[in-house]
């Protein structure tokens, strides 16, 4: 089964702020060479999580992992995403839709930002 992840972030006006993700799709990409890895985002910048799935089923994916890359699970996680998976379901009713819980509550994360600001504090803690 072709398998398809979607880095599904929020988006903002400023198109830099899609630079990190774009370095995670591509620190993805080097990792596991061939995996189909794409961006979405919720507002302010595209594509959109439909027309993500869209181009990703056209490809051939019958299997699409959602990761949200979002540091909690906030309104939009709770009430907005689940809404706009149901209705990839209903229009793909032949792909598998996988949605995972926000990025930055997995422990790896939480772990990786703590290490992250004590080493960026690192001199006001002395």
């Amino acid at each position: 089964m072709t398998t398809t992840i979607i880095l599904f972030a929020h988006g903002a006006r400023d198109p830099e702020w899609a630079s990190p993700m774009r370095r995670v799709q591509a620190a993805i990409r080097a990792r596991a060479p061939g995996a189909a890895v794409e961006l979405a985002f919720l507002e302010f910048m595209g594509p959109d999580l439909e027309a993500c799935a869209s181009a990703a089923i056209a490809a051939g994916a019958r299997r699409i992992v959602i990761l949200p890359m979002f540091i909690a699970q906030g309104g939009h996680l709770k009430r907005e995403v689940p809404e706009m998976l149901e209705k990839l379901r209903s229009t793909w009713p032949q792909v598998e839709f996988l949605l995972d819980r926000a990025i930055g509550e997995d422990e790896s994360v939480v772990r990786a930002m703590a290490d992250a600001a004590l080493a960026k504090a690192g001199a006001a803690l002395a």
